[in-house]
């Protein structure tokens, strides 16, 4: 996966503000909406929380990786941010998410989906990625960061 070209153009909030997985899920796709990835706001919304509603996507240490399908899209839209107080997203550990990592595709194309959950899920297993990611100071750091793993 090549991550300068999925992150290239992707959204990253450094302090999310949110306070629910809901308000997350909303302040992560109007980032996307923002930075013109996604046009339909709503369509994106509701394709990540119906994938919520059936399985939580917070992994564990403290990593959220919320996304979902939806017809309104054509490519693959990517926004990262931290909450590094954490929030109760549901995590397979029972631990607060800091890291938030949304992905919204196409429901017509699988594959980068696939490769890129992979493949974030890969190098987020590192627990000095995930804590140089909490100690960012900026989206070009992070983008640095996630480039060099």
């Amino acid at each position: 996966m090549d991550f300068r070209q999925v992150l290239r153009d992707a959204c990253i909030s450094l302090c999310l503000k949110s306070e629910t997985k809901e308000e997350i899920v909303a302040e992560m796709v109007d980032l996307l909406v923002s930075a013109g990835q996604v046009k339909d706001r709503d369509a994106a919304f509701e394709a990540v929380m119906e994938r919520e509603r059936q399985m939580s996507t917070g992994m564990q240490h403290g990593v959220a990786i919320p996304h979902g399908k939806t017809d309104k899209l054509d490519n693959m839209a990517v926004a990262l941010g931290l909450k590094p107080e954490g929030l109760d997203f549901e995590a397979l550990d029972g631990e607060p998410s800091r890291i938030f990592i949304m992905t919204v595709s196409s429901k017509l194309r699988a594959g980068p989906h696939i490769q890129f959950l992979a493949a974030i899920g890969k190098v987020l297993n590192s627990a000095s990625v995930r804590q140089r990611l909490l100690q960012a100071g900026s989206e070009e750091e992070i983008r640095e960061i996630l480039c060099e793993e």
